[in-house]
């Protein structure tokens, strides 16, 4: 597959004939999931609608998760593993909890660089993670993540903690993207920038824009685009202040973090499994990633919702994600070395 880098349509309105409904299946489907959405209840509801397959969910964190499939190891019901991140998705991997598949529908459905190299897992859903600031205090906001590191920000940004899944991969992709040692230097310049240690989520990180705590911070798209949508404390009543930049728009594009899944590697509904997972590339299901989590979808031609929609086109970065997992531990090393809590 090409990895130009084309813009990510988010006003686009009518969506394509994507992969087909999965046949009717009788059985059962057991989910290990850390997606923690009561909007996904609808994924499964019209998956056990349309197959006849019975889901029976196990909902916790992924490291929880990912612990619970090595202990109980050959015994495992696990048949599917949902996570959000590609950290968490590739520490999966290497925990030897999924399996290699076989399947077109998938192969062909997911952008190359949004699946791993041994298909051993496929995304499902992205989020940008993108630059928001205040309107009134920052007239010349940062354009890409490495402005972030520029000494005119000093006392600006907020961000979240080092030991979080996001600012690791966003890391990573640095690295990826223009090497380790300009990685380092760009963590080190934006310790330096930081209003405040880094704390809490992302929805703190835009609530710290509304309160001045910061004037810059970083966060996934679908925790603003939610405070568009319906009231979220602390945020919506004041949405208005808040600007918004898609980094690096002309260079590798905005960062892309992901939610998807793999095939347990001891699924005992191992059909049942992959017929779930090819589910989820579908136009129906691909709608409701965007409408019902203000999510974008993994598949290309997918139709948003409004909230999503309204952030705009963007470039998105197209680097391998399976490549940047394996610069997770590189990142956090280099988050160690610069005092990035």
């Amino acid at each position: 597959m090409s990895l130009n880098k084309p813009l990510f349509l988010a006003a686009l309105a009518t969506t394509t004939a994507l992969t087909s409904v999965p046949s009717f299946a009788e059985g059962e489907l057991n989910l290990y999931s850390s997606r923690h959405y009561d909007t996904d209840e609808r994924l499964y509801s019209d998956f056990e609608e349309m197959t006849g397959i019975t889901i029976n969910r196990i909902e916790g964190k992924a490291d929880e998760l990912i612990a619970r499939m090595q202990a109980e190891g050959e015994n495992s019901p696990a048949d599917i593993l949902l996570t959000v991140d590609t950290s968490r998705l590739e520490r999966a991997k290497n925990a030897g909890v999924l399996q290699s598949i076989e399947s077109a529908t998938l192969e062909a459905a997911v952008p190359a660089q949004l699946q791993d190299s041994d298909n051993q897992w496929f995304g499902f859903s992205q989020r940008a993670r993108i630059i928001f600031y205040d309107k009134a205090d920052v007239s010349e906001p940062p354009m890409s993540y490495v402005d972030l590191a520029d000494p005119k920000y000093k006392g600006m940004v907020c961000h979240r903690s080092s030991s979080n899944v996001y600012s690791q991969t966003l890391l990573a992709a640095v690295i990826e993207n223009h090497g380790a040692e300009a990685a380092k230097t760009w963590a080190q310049g934006v310790v330096d920038n930081f209003a405040r240690a880094p704390q809490g989520g992302d929805t703190d990180q835009l609530r710290g824009l509304v309160s001045g705590e910061c004037d810059i911070s970083i966060s996934n798209t679908y925790y603003f685009a939610r405070a568009l949508r319906r009231d979220v404390s602390g945020l919506s009543d004041s949405i208005d202040m808040i600007g918004w930049v898609f980094p690096a728009q002309g260079a590798e594009g905005a960062h892309m973090n992901l939610s998807g899944g793999g095939v347990a590697a001891h699924a005992p509904n191992k059909d049942n499994a992959i017929k779930f997972m090819e589910y989820l590339t579908t136009a129906q299901a691909q709608e409701y990633f965007s409408a019902g989590n203000d999510e974008y979808p993994a598949v290309p031609g997918v139709g948003l919702s409004p909230s999503v929609a309204r952030l705009g086109m963007f470039q998105a970065d197209m680097v391998d994600l399976s490549a940047v997992a394996k610069n997770v531990p590189q990142a956090q090393q280099i988050f160690n070395e610069v005092g990035w809590e």
